[in-house]
């Protein structure tokens, strides 16, 4: 009767164990920039939700500012009407404004409805009240080299970029390491009747050939990893600057709105011009539906110039 029996032990190098350790904690903390990625992009989105909430706020403010005066319009042609002192079409372009209004109220207020949906989607389901009117003051960068100096050191992508690079290099490192000899311990047995053979046995495992296609491919990925990196910050460099001057611009075209209606809000005057009989009521709707047009104009500027700023300045949160 013959028995066997085998056990044994690799052990790599102290160099590979090393090199795999430091691999590990690179791979880590790439994991670590890819999960501030992702929380980057979610803040945006939450932003962007409140920031439209804002404006449809300040938008309906005005709609029922002037869905009462169409009221009150459409009701004194009635009455004008009534007294032989209006025309049919003046009444009737009367009421088309103020269904025009109230149109226009509504879709605001579903569009408004849908932001708070998507806001409480980011917010885990809760519902999130927000009765702000008014965009929030915001500090404006002079320069933009400056600026960015600050931001490319900040930009989880970039930063997830270039840890992918030192994660592509300790991956080289490993795969060169393992090419280095690979030690194993062990014990053998053999038991036959009437007599034991055994030992402690020690072996040593070169690999001459089976490591050189990984280090190709580890090489490989390295040089892959740092064309990405030189990409991301052309690009990234790119985008940053198209974004600056964009709010630049929607931030000075605002600036003409809000300044030309402070200067020029005549809808007073033309109501009471309305009232003494000194101009039609399609004159006065005409004249009024510039000074509203406006001011949507101005309203949408500004939540065009928030929306590229918070873009810009996502890498800061």
């Amino acid at each position: 009767c013959r028995k066997k029996c085998s056990a044994r032990q690799s052990f790599n190098s102290a160099t590979l164990a090393g090199a795999r350790r430091r691999a590990a904690a690179e791979a880590g903390r790439l994991a670590d920039w890819q999960c501030r990625m992702g929380r980057m992009e979610i803040l945006q989105q939450a932003y962007g939700c409140c920031l439209d909430v804002i404006y449809y706020n300040a938008l309906l403010a005005e709609l029922t500012v002037r869905s009462d005066n169409a009221r009150q319009i459409a009701e004194a042609q009635k009455r004008r009407l009534d007294a032989g002192d209006a025309t049919q079409m003046e009444y009737h372009a009367a009421r088309l404004d103020l269904a025009a209004v109230e149109a226009e109220t509504k879709r605001c207020t579903t569009e408004r409805q849908a932001a708070l949906d998507a806001l409480a989607l980011l917010n885990g389901g809760e519902a999130v009240r927000l009765d702000a009117a008014e965009f929030p003051a915001v500090g404006v960068p002079a320069d933009f080299e400056t600026w960015y100096a600050d931001a490319e050191g900040r930009h989880p992508a970039l930063a997830y970029a270039r840890q992918a690079v030192e994660a592509s290099k300790r991956q080289l490192t490993v795969s060169k390491a393992g090419r280095l000899p690979e030690f194993s311990l062990g014990f053998d047995g053999e038991y036959v009747l009437g007599e034991r053979y055994q030992g402690i046995t020690l072996g040593v495992s070169i690999p001459l050939w089976a490591g050189r296609g990984k280090v190709r491919q580890a090489r490989a990925e390295k040089e892959a990893a740092e064309a990405r990196e030189h990409d991301a910050c052309a690009q990234f460099y790119g985008q940053m600057a198209n974004l600056f001057r964009k709010q630049q611009g929607l931030r000075a075209t605002a600036d003409i709105y809000t300044k030309a209606l402070a200067s020029l809000d005549d809808t007073a005057l033309l109501k009471r011009s309305l009232d003494a009989g000194q101009i039609s009521v399609v004159e006065y709707l005409q004249a009024v539906r510039l000074y509203y047009d406006a001011v949507q104009q101005r309203l949408d500027a500004l939540r065009e110039w928030h929306m590229a700023y918070a873009e810009m300045t996502a890498v800061m949160w």
